[in-house]
């Protein structure tokens, strides 16, 4: 077996492969760099595909670099051989040698996959599907501005209301363009239509909305019509309930759907009728700490502390071993100690604490950890805390 990266005229079977793994489209992998890429080869032929884009990824609003990993698959006859764990185990070393991106993060087709390659499960995605008329609130917040068309050169104005809007947040990545074009701005489907709209208050732009008017297919007679919500960035309440009060108006429209939900959005608690929002709940983005002597200096913290820790990672052996992590909340160092630890933890847990999905308290109770100081748990909550639970509002 050869793990390397593909040369530039490989990438069509690259695409081919992945592809026939993942049920998406061959093109959707066009954007990727050969550099950016690793394949496991048998024989000369490749078997299985690996990517990495780089991105940056907010963690309690400081911008980290992050490994952005796609194009996770094997071809269907060459499974149950380790290609991918081997690929994943070289990639990991390589972030680790390379000390520029030490937390790597991916969507996942199958949590249960990623699980055994010290993933951690680090957001929760929400989704609505309701009716318009469902879109009623007891008390409803007063909406000095109003809504107008985005125009063609605005984009730069989306790109900072976006930047304004993600500054202390969790999880959402910093754009390129490639990625706005390929994902909240993509062309909507042949019959639909995609509205771009910012809302402004005596001039001031304070968000935007994005969402898409599609009809709904099989339906005989007039054309019935769902309208997906793509982006929503507000920066005040106005805006936020702006929003919903310009979707409400859409008379013709039988649904609104909303698919990359952050699991604290404010709808819920503001509706008269929040049980018609039919939340689903599943999964989000899962990380996984590669380096986490390099890692963890990289966020702010929430308060002053002095944190020491048992660490176990099966795969990443450098990290296992005990650790002293002191931060004044914007400079943090981490060493080696023989410090009696507080905490044990495996790295799955690290990287949940880190991303803010759960606190250190609420691992304890769910088995994730094992504490041998009383204090240790308050202190590790007010450390590690986040101003906004974890949100990805982009599929890499």
């Amino acid at each position: 077996m050869e793990i390397r990266p593909i040369e530039p005229d490989e990438l069509p079977e690259f695409g081919r492969i992945a592809s026939a793994s993942l049920g998406r489209s061959s093109g959707t992998f066009d954007a990727l760099r050969a550099e950016w890429t690793l394949a496991a080869f048998e024989e000369g032929a490749m078997v299985a595909t690996y990517g990495m884009w780089p991105l940056t990824m907010r963690l309690n609003g400081e911008g980290i670099p992050i490994a952005g990993v796609t194009a996770v698959s094997t071809f269907p006859i060459y499974r149950r051989r380790g290609y991918v764990r081997a690929i994943t185990e070289h990639h990991f070393r390589s972030l680790h040698d390379q000390k520029e991106r030490p937390i790597a993060v991916l969507n996942a087709s199958m949590a249960a996959i990623y699980h055994r390659y010290g993933y951690a499960v680090c957001s929760t995605q929400h989704s609505y599907r309701f009716e318009p008329r469902f879109l009623q609130f007891p008390h409803p917040i007063a909406v000095p501005g109003d809504f107008r068309e985005a125009r063609d050169d605005e984009f730069p104005l989306l790109v900072d209301l976006y930047r304004q809007f993600r500054a202390e947040r969790t999880g959402y990545v910093h754009r390129g363009r490639a990625m706005w074009e390929a994902g909240v701005l993509s062309p909507p489907i042949k019959e639909g239509h995609l509205s771009t709209l910012v809302y402004q208050e005596a001039g001031k732009p304070l968000g935007y909305l994005i969402y898409s008017v599609d009809p709904i297919a099989g339906e005989p007679g007039f054309a019935r019509l769902q309208v997906t919500v793509r982006d929503l960035v507000w920066l005040s309440p106005s805006m936020y309930q702006a929003a919903w009060q310009h979707l409400r108006n859409l008379d013709l429209a039988d649904m609104i759907v909303w698919g990359h939900v952050p699991e604290d959005d404010p709808l819920p608690h503001i509706l008269a009728e929040p049980r018609m929002l039919n939340v689903a709940v599943r999964d989000g983005i899962m990380g996984r700490i590669v380096d986490v002597e390099a890692a963890l200096p990289l966020r702010p913290y929430a308060a002053e502390g002095t944190l020491v820790f048992d660490l176990q990672d099966d795969l990443c052996t450098w990290n296992t071993g005990r650790w002293k992590m002191q931060t004044t909340g914007l400079e943090t160092t981490i060493t080696r100690t023989k410090e009696q630890p507080e905490l044990s933890l495996p790295v799955t847990t690290l990287a949940a604490l880190t991303f803010g999905y759960f606190n250190a308290t609420q691992a304890a109770r769910m088995g994730k950890l094992d504490t041998y100081e009383n204090d240790a748990l308050i202190r590790w909550d007010a450390v590690m805390r986040t101003s906004y639970r974890p949100a990805c509002s982009d599929i890499f």
